[in-house]
């Protein structure tokens, strides 16, 4: 008899502080297999720490990180780091780099590294895949409007085809209209790839476009969890307060 198969992302009572300041309390919270989990919640609540914390960037200090039922540390980095893929907030693009180049760096490392027409040949795919044409593969990042930066960003985040993607604030910086647009590319091809995905954010424009669940993240702790569609009818004061901008409720304002 076969089992339940464990969340693809795991985080058991999951602590994190920095000197006296604690800023995860006890993070509890699955992502199952093919499931595109947003964490919302304001700024200084600890999401960026969280995601750090599955990376590896950072160590957390209590309580337990699992993918695949496997503690975070316990398997080879590079093997680890293989299985992921990362649309930072600020693009983070190597300046210096032509955009094919920039899509294909982790194809161009290690022993399985590609040569460099194949590495070039799937960078304009995957350029193309988010919507830029195969001429945008030989421009700089200062070349390219904020938009198209980060469409290069996410054809990075998705070139070596990995199991789990992490999205940092996906729309920072960008208008209304081309955030939809980038919304939009982040649910198909999460679909598409049957990726698992994470997704930190405070617009919930992206929570609606591209979440299946959305975790409630407040003073390091999760306060709710549960379908998208659910969350104008959650009853939890803290998503409440936070969907509609309340000034009044248990999440107090920074002043």
């Amino acid at each position: 008899m076969t089992g339940t198969p464990p969340p693809r992302i795991a985080f058991r009572e999951v602590t994190k502080s920095f000197g006296p300041k604690e800023v995860l309390r006890g993070v509890t919270l699955d992502i199952p297999v093919g499931e595109s989990m947003v964490i919302i919640g304001g700024s200084g609540t600890g999401k960026s720490v969280a995601l750090k914390t599955v990376l590896g960037i950072i160590p957390h200090d209590g309580g337990t990180i699992e993918i695949d039922g496997v503690a975070v540390g316990r398997t080879r980095r590079d093997d680890f780091l293989s299985r992921f893929g990362m649309l930072f907030q600020g693009g983070a693009l190597f300046d210096s780099l032509p955009v094919w180049q920039n899509v294909a760096f982790r194809l161009r490392q290690g022993r399985d590294r590609l040569s460099k027409s194949d590495a070039r040949d799937l960078a304009i795919e995957k350029l193309r895949r988010v919507g830029l044409k195969a001429d945008v593969a030989d421009l700089f990042p200062a070349e390219l409007s904020g938009g198209m930066q980060k469409r290069v960003g996410l054809a990075r985040a998705i070139a070596a085809e990995p199991e789990i993607i992490f999205f940092d604030e996906p729309t920072t910086g960008l208008d209304p209209i081309m955030s939809g647009v980038i919304n939009e590319l982040i649910r198909e091809i999460v679909v598409e790839m049957g990726a698992t995905a994470m997704t930190i954010t405070h617009d919930m424009s992206s929570v609606r476009a591209i979440a299946d669940k959305v975790a409630m993240l407040h003073d390091g702790k999760i306060r709710w969890t549960g379908p998208v569609d659910q969350i104008e009818t959650s009853g939890d004061p803290y998503m409440d307060q936070f969907l509609h901008g309340r000034a009044e409720g248990p999440i107090e304002a920074v002043r």
